[in-house]
């Protein structure tokens, strides 16, 4: 008998195979992932990556293995705007540890025990002296010594390995044209790496779920804009915060994804590539059209976008005063500078729950997708607020909230501060969803 999960599971993936088949992903793996033994499984679903035809490079970091050797070496560790400055000595344990991660990554490849997703499946690593690098120099009086800066990618060399089915495996060490070695920092190299290729995405484990809300939980789906805002507003763990940065760079200089992926969690790898609502962090680029807060300038486009509407009685109306005063609560969709849609949240101190109002688009742009852009602004304002969930009410666009998650309530689901102001002669219909 069929398991029906495993059935939509798979009709679920297809999509995406069929999109990532031939295409380039670069993934950054950490020191932290390897040394927690976590690696050997992730392993596995990079197997099953290569076996759908997904060209891979590999970029590793070392840096928990290198404090680890420095400690027993009793060598001092020093850093300078959160770069390590490299020394001879602490180059020569940079080697060493870089040398045992790749090892233990090798090993984890080459795996192919029967009964094991690896079984049979000969995956070749390939590596070689692909980075090219300088040194970083003096900053701020610190002299970096051997901590550089990649200067230039062989994307030639690394083209032909991954067109021959080959999985690149790259460590941050890069090399001088004097012959020289420098230590690089294994986000830079991923980074850097996925540009240059033109990569699908650029993918990076952290320790946790990902980018997170204030209240700690897990944030889907971010655009560049809002992952800079993010990290203005809030405090995101280390790994976050070092690497969200990266992602940003990446996407805005031509990666359409980058991934923030729990790497202690078994199977996140799969679960963030096939399935809709992803197991970490995706950053998207900024798109042409973005949605941003409203200004005192956008209120006559704000009126040329209801009036119409308010007349058919579709909105409720507004005076010019009410949205000067409210003006902050609303935002705006633009395409290329031009306004086609906008949209309020309030929030009540009474409950977690926040209002969607005042939802409008364009004539022009209604079949472009403008509405649910608008709608997923305001679900991801919501969630880094921690509000359980959004309520709207409406005479006449209750099957478009329907279809997009809402359900019918009563109006004694609605805060005490908004039941007081409803509406009995309008009778507007009340739908709820939660996030």
């Amino acid at each position: 008998m069929l398991t029906r999960e495993f059935v939509l599971s798979f009709r679920e993936a297809t999509p995406y195979i069929n999109t990532f088949r031939s295409r380039t992903m670069v993934i950054a793996i950490n020191g932290e992932t390897v040394d927690s033994g976590h690696f050997a499984s992730l392993a596995q679903d990079i197997n099953v990556l290569t076996s759908l035809g997904v060209r891979i490079v590999l970029v590793h970091g070392a840096r928990p293995q290198i404090e680890s050797m420095l400690k027993l070496r009793g060598l001092a560790r020093l850093f300078h705007r959160q770069r390590r400055v490299t020394d001879f000595a602490t180059l020569e344990i940079v080697k060493q540890a870089n040398g045992a991660v790749r090892h233990d990554i090798e090993a984890a490849l080459s795996m192919g025990m029967p009964n094991s997703s690896m079984h049979g499946a000969h995956l070749r690593v390939a590596g070689g002296n692909y980075l090219t690098a300088q040194p970083l120099g003096v900053i701020d009086g610190i002299d970096m010594q051997y901590t550089g800066q990649l200067r230039k990618l062989d994307d030639t060399g690394v083209r032909q390995r991954l067109e021959a089915g080959e999985l690149v495996l790259l460590s941050p060490i890069g090399y001088s044209l004097t012959g020289e070695a420098f230590n690089l920092a294994m986000e830079d190299v991923a980074t850097h790496v996925a540009i240059t290729l033109k990569a699908e995405k650029l993918i990076f484990f952290v320790c946790g779920p990902g980018a997170t809300n204030n209240d700690g939980g897990r944030i889907s789906t971010l655009t560049a804009q809002q992952a800079e805002e993010l990290l203005a507003n809030s405090t995101q763990p280390d790994d976050v915060g070092a690497y969200l940065p990266c992602a940003i760079r990446a996407t805005r200089d031509g990666v359409p994804r980058a991934h923030l992926i729990n790497g202690n969690e078994d199977g996140a790898l799969l679960a963030e590539l096939f399935t809709h609502g992803g197991a970490g962090t995706m950053v998207a680029r900024d798109p042409l059209v973005k949605v941003r807060t409203a200004s005192m300038e956008d209120i006559g486009d704000i009126l040329a976008l209801i009036r119409p509407l308010e007349e058919s009685g579709i909105l409720v109306k507004r005076s010019l005063e009410h949205l000067e005063m409210d003006i902050n609560n609303y935002s705006v969709l633009e395409h290329d500078g031009k306004v086609y849609g906008c949209v309020a949240m309030h929030t009540f101190e009474d409950a977690p729950m926040a209002e969607l109002a005042c939802l409008a688009v364009s004539p022009e742009k209604r079949d472009s997708g403008y509405g649910e852009m608008l709608l997923r602004h305001v679900e991801y304002q919501a969630r880094t607020r921690g509000i359980a969930s959004l309520f709207v009410l409406t005479t006449q666009t209750a099957h478009w909230f329907l279809e997009r998650g809402f359900t019918e309530a009563q109006i004694s689901h609605l805060p005490l501060t908004r039941q007081r102001l409803y509406n009995y002669q309008r009778r507007s219909k009340v739908f709820v969803k939660p996030l």
